[in-house]
């Protein structure tokens, strides 16, 4: 019996030490990297609309996909904003992906998380013309041909008119919401060149 508690205890641990060893290279298999950078005001605002509008943004990779966190201050309390990833930040935007939505506080501070792809590879591409489905008077019919489109900016818009007009903004009516009745751009990436959007700075 002695013999055989003195065998079997060396071969727990090293059993125990084999499994250790094998965890951290599963769970963390590849090389965490994340890129900053800021969130400035649309300056085609009027002069009194959020003038101290800001935000950042953090991109992390987790291996097959990245976690985007946005951050924004200076923007109207308890109101509602939509983030796309946009080919270039400024109008007319070109291909643009609806991401999600962002909440403020009544300090007209907000946090929203997305988790999808943030990097030198995110693009929109469609191979051939098709029919697609209209959901709201103003959806296409078909969606336009088009080779592979990198869309490296972030952009964020009011989620309707009525809120621009109550933070003394342009009431203007855009897409850019899961209605297409948005109002106008807030904040974007227009510190990077239109070619050049962060994203494009993290590799996968």
């Amino acid at each position: 019996m002695k013999a055989s508690k003195t065998y079997l205890l060396p071969a727990t641990i090293l059993g125990l030490l084999g499994l250790t060893a094998w965890m951290p290279a599963q769970a963390g298999g590849y090389d965490e990297q994340q890129i900053r950078f800021p969130l400035t005001r649309q300056p085609l605002l009027n002069e009194g609309c959020l003038p101290k509008a800001s935000g950042t943004v953090k991109v992390r990779s987790i291996g097959n996909a990245e976690i985007m966190d946005v951050r924004v201050a200076g923007l109207s309390p308890n109101t509602e904003y939509d983030l796309f990833i946009i080919q270039v930040p400024n109008p007319p935007f070109g291909m643009s992906w609806y991401q999600g939505d962002l909440q403020t506080k009544r300090n007209g501070v907000g946090h929203a998380r997305f988790i999808g792809r943030f990097n030198k590879e995110t693009f929109i591409v469609a191979p051939g013309s098709t029919v697609a489905p209209q959901i709201h008077d103003s959806d296409a019919d078909e969606n336009p041909q088009t080779g592979p489109i990198h869309t490296y900016h972030v952009g964020i818009w009011f989620n309707s008119p009525e809120d621009a007009v109550k933070a003394g903004c342009q009431g203007i009516t855009t897409p850019f919401n899961g209605e297409h009745n948005a109002g106008i751009q807030v904040l974007n990436t227009a510190t990077f060149p239109d070619e050049e959007g962060p994203l494009l700075e993290l590799e996968p």
